[in-house]
């Protein structure tokens, strides 16, 4: 016994490479190559997306308009109450 818990058994073969996530940088890239880049990369993308987003407004705008009209009370049900 005696061996301490990281070193239980011997791989070979096997090598890990790993990243400390205080190294990674997730933005790197997006600031220091400056605004233009940001807005080219934007504009690359946004006629892929933006019909998405509105097509899925304009699908939300509709469904709760009619949610609201199927769940109004109709007042000719109602007109012969005293």
């Amino acid at each position: 016994m005696g061996k301490y818990f990281g070193n239980l058994a011997k791989i070979s073969g096997v090598v890990y490479f790993r990243i400390s996530p205080y190294e990674q940088k997730a933005l790197k890239g997006v600031i220091s190559d400056g605004v233009p880049n940001l807005i080219r990369r934007l504009k690359g993308n946004v006629f892929r997306i933006a019909p998405i987003f509105m097509g899925t407004y304009l699908l939300m705008c509709w469904a709760d308009e009619t949610n609201r009209a199927l769940h109004r009370k109709n007042p000719k049900d109602y007109e012969n109450d005293t």
